[in-house]
């Protein structure tokens, strides 16, 4: 495979491809190392890369793709990985997958992704503008830059893991304060944090995976620092366990405590209605059109005992029932 393979040997920048045809491709050219960065790529984006570079139409493919789970992709002249990185969002309140799909090679970085994730775009713009950093990023070969990509890609996890911890403290306040409703707070907090841990935990295995095969396209030893990446990686992962352990901790709280609210507000009703019960009973047997001894009109004994023996049969025959059914 030819690396890369630019058609008639000629040199692609950023202001060519979009007046060739209007491709959203930006590259960076560093002696050797050119870095073309993808941002909402199309069909013809990768069709561009097909023609001048040799990769497997099946990477491309994967490129499009909104389902792929973070992977490794090995060949003799390249390597193709898939990476996604929370994205928060705040209308939703929860954070979601954003893919970045990245070719490497002894003399290139190719960049495919959504434009969403801003450490990125960030990079390289300032990249592009300024030469000193460029020369930081480019200088020392394309594994390095592959590191410095992903590594600002996992810092960028560090502030949506301080902004759950935020609201991990607020829901906690809430879940211990009678007059608030944390129901529903201390659900879509819960969703993000099992959102974020299906982000993480794939991405683990591939990170601690990349340094081993990147080692054929560099002589420098880079152990060290990648090494440090994965244990940014697994604090953000360590982070995420607490959380959820924390999480579960006050859902069951505020069941506890809703419920325990719940008993004393029954307690309360329970109470009242036992005291207004003989008032009803009493109402209710001088309200029936029946002469009753002790009425404004005297009347029968006889029959003021067939009703209370009525009610009687009535309430033994419930009883009995509910007896049966072996709810009482």
């Amino acid at each position: 495979m030819a690396i890369p393979k630019v058609k008639k040997g000629k040199k692609v920048a950023a202001q060519e491809v979009g007046k060739e045809g209007q491709l959203n491709i930006g590259t960076i050219t560093l002696g050797e190392l050119t870095w073309v960065n993808i941002e909402q790529p199309t069909k013809r984006e990768t069709e561009y890369l097909a023609q001048n570079y040799s990769f497997n139409q099946l990477d491309l493919d994967d490129c499009l793709s909104r389902r792929q789970r973070p992977k490794i992709d090995e060949y003799e002249d390249y390597l193709f990985m898939v990476l996604h990185f929370p994205k928060w969002h705040k209308d939703v309140q929860i954070a979601r997958p954003s893919q970045v799909a990245m070719f490497i090679g002894k003399k290139y970085v190719v960049t495919v992704h959504a434009g969403e994730l801003t450490p990125l775009v960030r990079l390289f713009e300032v990249c592009k503008d300024n030469a000193v950093v460029r020369q930081r990023n480019m200088g020392k070969g394309s594994v390095l830059l592959a590191y410095r990509i992903i590594d600002l890609l996992v810092d960028y996890c560090f502030p949506i893991m301080d902004k759950i911890l935020s609201q991990m403290e607020s829901v906690e306040d809430g879940v211990f304060d009678e007059a608030a409703e944390t129901a529903r707070d201390v659900a879509v907090l819960r969703r993000d944090i099992i959102a974020q841990r299906r982000i993480i935990w794939p991405l683990r295995t591939v990170i601690g995976e990349l340094e081993a095969k990147l080692k054929k396209f560099t002589t420098r030893n880079m152990s060290d620092l990648f090494g440090d990446m994965l244990d940014h990686l697994n604090k953000i992962w360590d982070t995420l366990e607490e959380c959820k352990e924390v999480i579960e901790v006050l859902k069951d709280s505020d069941y506890v405590l809703s419920t325990d609210r719940i008993n004393r507000i029954m307690r309360i009703l329970t109470v009242l209605a036992a005291i207004m019960l003989p008032f009803m009973v009493i109402s209710s047997l001088y309200g029936m059109n029946v002469h009753m001894p002790g009425g404004l009109t005297m009347g029968s004994l006889q029959s003021f005992l067939l009703l209370l023996l009525a009610m009687v049969l009535v309430a033994a025959g419930m009883l009995y029932f509910f007896r049966r059914k072996r709810w009482i």
